[in-house]
Formats: structure tokens, C-alpha cells, sequence
């Protein structure tokens, strides 16, 4: 089985590790390309919490600022995980979504204690700083980098693609779902995903991948990449099994 992971290239390439353990064979194309701004250290005076809604941002801010004593609220594992590895010790995961980040701060969260400073890139999903001023909270946005968009699809995924030598395609956010719908029309390949499968995060990601036709669609159990993992490796039990249409690589 081949797969297109289309996440930033630090992820995507962590991610392609875990598969290829697991037999599966990877072609990486980042739609996005993280930019991380420059600019002076942070002021964190009456800031009691980290939030990050992305690795990227935990990244970002890791690279602008030395100071690890703040307690970080994580949106999925990813990003705690990004955490413990840059070295901060007290990381809370909502292993979800922003909606599940909000309940989160919320619930844990006493907000006489000062601002919570949400590390981010200048676009974001949702409307976490509405959340939480609505509950109470003082939000802060400081914006630490950039993700740019692909133009095009490289030249060795055109070839694969025309060949229909990929089984599925990976997407762990609308953005990148939308970026690849954009170029792979551009490319005149939309034709193309009738033989592959698309794999989404969460039925937020799948409801832009479904703008194409796909062989099969699927989301996975939880919105982390343990899971999406997990769907995969079922997906290519029950192809190889006779359960379902699909190639055999």
C-alpha cells in the first residue's frame, strides 16, 4: 500500500517513520511550508498558560522564547507531544478539537490568575479567543509564524498519481484538504481519486476532501494520528482480505 502525506514536512516526515514500520510505503508532499517569524523574546507578564492549537505553534514559540515554566494547553497530542519534546513539564492535552480545548481551559483554568497567550500562525480555525472571553478568560494572540500553500504538485507525485500507483491520500486539516482539491484540478488529475482513498482526521477535514469523488473516504475514530494510523493499517487488512475494491502494492 501507498500513501500521499500532505502534512508540514517535519510532521510529514515523522509521520512517514510510524508507516513505513508498518509496511506502507510513503510519497511526501507538504501543501503547506511552515515560515517561522523572526522578532524579540515574548512578553509573558501576567501570562499564567501556553496555548497551542498546532506543533507548529508550540515550535514557533519554542524557537522565539527559552522559558519553559508555563503550564501549556495542548489541542491534541501532537502538539503536547511537541511540547514535552521542547521541554516544558506541564502539558495538558484536550486530545481533540478546539471545541475541546475551550472546555478544557475552561474547566481548569481560574482566570483571576492572568492571560493565557495562544502561540499561533496567522491564520486559525475557529474562534478560541471568542470562547474564552466569553468565558471569563484574558486571551492573548501572538502570531509566530506562517504556513504558505504549495502552488503545484511536484513533479514526482504528477508522475505517481498518472501512473495510479497511490492508494490513498492523508489529510489532517481542511486547509491541506482544500490546498490538494486546488492542485490536483489544476493539474487535471481529479479523475484520479476514484482509485484512491482519502483518510481525514475528522469529519471537519472530510467535508472538504468530499468536494472530490473518492473510492473510499474514511475519518478516523479520534482526531489524532494514532488513529489515523490505525485506519489505515484496518483499511489495508480489509482490502488485502477481499472486504473492499482497492490495489494491492
Amino acid at each position: 500500500m501507498r500513501v500521499l502525506v500532505t502534512r508540514p514536512r517535519e510532521d510529514g516526515e515523522k509521520l512517514a517513520d510510524v508507516l513505513r514500520t508498518r509496511g506502507i510505503e510513503v510519497l511526501l508532499e507538504p501543501l503547506l511550508c511552515v515560515e517561522y517569524l523572526e522578532g524579540p523574546g515574548l512578553d509573558l507578564d501576567g501570562v499564567q498558560a501556553l496555548v497551542v492549537t498546532s506543533a507548529n505553534g508550540l515550535r514557533a514559540f519554542a524557537r522565539r522564547d527559552s522559558r519553559r515554566g508555563l503550564p501549556v494547553y495542548a489541542v491534541g497530542d501532537a502538539s503536547a507531544q511537541a511540547a514535552a519534546e521542547a521541554g516544558f513539564s506541564r502539558i495538558i492535552s484536550a486530545a481533540g478539537d478546539i471545541e475541546a480545548l475551550a472546555r478544557l481551559i475552561g474547566e481548569r483554568v481560574d482566570p483571576a490568575k492572568g492571560a493565557l497567550l495562544h502561540a499561533s500562525g496567522t491564520v486559525v480555525a475557529g474562534d478560541l479567543g471568542g470562547v474564552l472571553a466569553a468565558a471569563g478568560l484574558t486571551y492573548r494572540r501572538q502570531v509566530l509564524y506562517r504556513a504558505n500553500q504549495a502552488k503545484s504538485l511536484s513533479a514526482a507525485v504528477v508522475r505517481a498519481l498518472r501512473a495510479g500507483v497511490v492508494d490513498g491520500v492523508l489529510f489532517f486539516s481542511p486547509k491541506t484538504a482544500t490546498i490538494f482539491v486546488i492542485l490536483i484540478r489544476k493539474a487535471d488529475l481529479e479523475y484520479g481519486c476514484g482509485e484512491m482513498t482519502a483518510f481525514c482526521l475528522s469529519p471537519a477535514v472530510a467535508e472538504t476532501a468530499r468536494t472530490l469523488t473518492w473510492l473510499h473516504l474514511l475519518v478516523a475514530s479520534r482526531p489524532d494520528q494514532d488513529a489515523m494510523v490505525e485506519a489505515i493499517e484496518s483499511h489495508r487488512v480489509l482490502i488485502e482480505n477481499g472486504g473492499g475494491r482497492g490495489r494491492r502494492t
